[in-house]
């Protein structure tokens, strides 16, 4: 049987999903769509092309239609949709961090955040960092959250949605500070 390019990113993500990124490879995928290891080098010449694929398919899935009317309403839907799309799948939040790390794709949300912080007046640096700064935040808290659900959360330490929305407030206000 031969698979397309979708069908082979929409199983490797059921797979991560049940095995998690360390265990994910191009011969357990092959294995999981009954063909020779070879025939994935057809869509994705190595492993971190397929993560890649993952990655972009798990930040399309995250994405929300919204009428954004400020800035900052503009930074928080997109991290929380980033959010959102990497806690969709085990490992999530560390195969996007890695993909956007190694230069091989994941750089959507970043250059959205950069976009929205040009348009509130951040000159070209400023909206560089701070679009960094929360990709940053989010990725850190993320993967923070998906080692806590992994272990064994105690009381303390279990994180909630309102933790994140907090963190996310102190960085705007950093931002909206620098921004004047």
């Amino acid at each position: 049987m031969r698979y397309r390019k979708t069908d082979v990113v929409a199983r490797a993500i059921a797979l991560l999903d049940s095995t998690g990124v360390d265990q994910l490879s191009m011969r357990k995928l092959a294995a999981d769509l009954g063909i020779q290891p070879s025939a994935l080098y057809h869509h994705f010449t190595n492993k971190d092309a397929l993560l890649a694929a993952i990655a972009e398919e798990l930040l399309v899935r995250g994405r929300r239609g919204a009428e954004i009317v400020t800035w900052d309403a503009e930074l928080r839907l997109v991290c929380a949709e980033l959010r959102d799309a990497m806690l969709a799948c085990r490992d999530g939040a560390a195969l996007v961090a890695r993909v956007h790390a190694l230069g091989l794709g994941a750089t959507g949300p970043e250059q959205r955040m950069a976009d929205a912080l040009s348009r509130a007046g951040a000159d070209g640096d400023l909206a560089r960092v701070g679009a960094r700064t929360l990709q940053h935040f989010v990725f850190g808290h993320v993967i923070d959250e998906q080692l806590q659900q992994q272990g064994r959360p105690t009381a303390d330490r279990a994180y909630d949605t309102d933790d994140f929305h907090v963190g996310l407030t102190v960085v705007l206000a950093g931002l909206r500070a620098r921004l004047g």
